[in-house]
């Protein structure tokens, strides 16, 4: 039964990220939230952000004065940074791994799936359709695949070189699960809100100036990286560069072309080098 909310959410970003109906997509979330209310994976607390995500959201559409769009919006924001650092109590996140050492020398893992997070991919994709541009298959496959071979060149590079992981081929029981997760909820919310809202979302308000697209992928960078102080100064830095892997892919091939990107990095360190990083004696 506790799988049963998780297999609507996991469909619900599936049909969002691949540009099903928006009617679909909400059908999925109502269904997988109320499953979750009502076998207590979600305390009453959580109704306070899913409700301001919707009201807010739904004023959006209601197109409000430059005021009204600026509080809906600022709102956002401060529910966002909740939701990203599991601040806002209520949501009771499943955990699936539990303190895992994957190699002898890594750091523990635990993973979880998370209700508050991809909150905000899926209110950023159903309010704010520009965050999600239109692009061909061949156009995000080749802007992906571009990106994704010099990204995963620099930045597992650096770490190698740096001792913060060393090679190690592995396929741990649950690379499935962690997969789904990381595709969908991870690289969904955080694509959809660093890359889509901040970095195209600078580009917007800047009107297309030469420069503001630049301006735009090294403050979502720059954002992403200090996202992730919580694993120390070195993951700071290599989360900052692979943001700009990630922008990149973002400019050229849209949404999925900078989730793919992200997801391809990620999967190729858990499956062929330490995961998350070597354990420091």
């Amino acid at each position: 039964m506790a799988a049963l909310p998780w297999i609507a959410i996991f469909i619900a970003a599936s049909t969002a990220i691949f540009r099903a109906p928006r009617r679909l997509t909400l059908v999925l979330l109502a269904i997988g939230y109320g499953l979750a209310f009502a076998l207590g994976q979600l305390h009453v607390l959580a109704i306070v952000p899913v409700v301001l995500l919707l009201c807010t959201g739904i004023l959006l559409q209601w197109n409000p004065s430059p005021l009204g769009k600026l509080l809906c919006n600022v709102v956002f924001v401060i529910v966002a940074l909740g939701l990203f650092q599991h601040w806002l109590p209520g949501f009771h996140n499943l955990k699936v791994i539990d303190a895992a050492r994957f190699t002898p020398d890594a750091t523990p893992y635990t993973m979880y799936l998370n209700f508050d997070k991809p909150l905000i991919g899926f209110w950023l994709l159903l309010t704010y359709p520009w965050v999600q541009p239109k692009k061909t298959f061949p156009v995000v496959a080749v802007s992906a695949l571009g990106a994704y071979a010099l990204t995963s060149a620099v930045c597992l590079f650096i770490a190698f070189e740096a001792g913060s992981i060393a090679w190690a081929p592995k396929w741990p029981r649950l690379t499935w699960l962690w997969m789904l997760n990381n595709f969908l909820l991870v690289a969904f919310a955080e694509e959809a809100f660093f890359r889509g809202y901040i970095q195209a979302g600078i580009a917007r308000l800047m009107k297309a100036r030469p420069q503001a697209w630049w301006f735009g992928l090294i403050v979502a960078a720059v954002l992403f990286g200090f996202a992730h102080y919580q694993g120390g100064a070195a993951l700071v830095v290599l989360a900052g560069l692979s943001g700009l892997g990630y922008g990149i892919a973002y400019r050229a091939g849209g949404l999925q072309a900078a989730m793919l990107t992200h997801f391809g990095l990620n999967l190729m360190q858990f499956g062929l080098f330490t995961y998350p990083f070597i354990a420091r004696s």
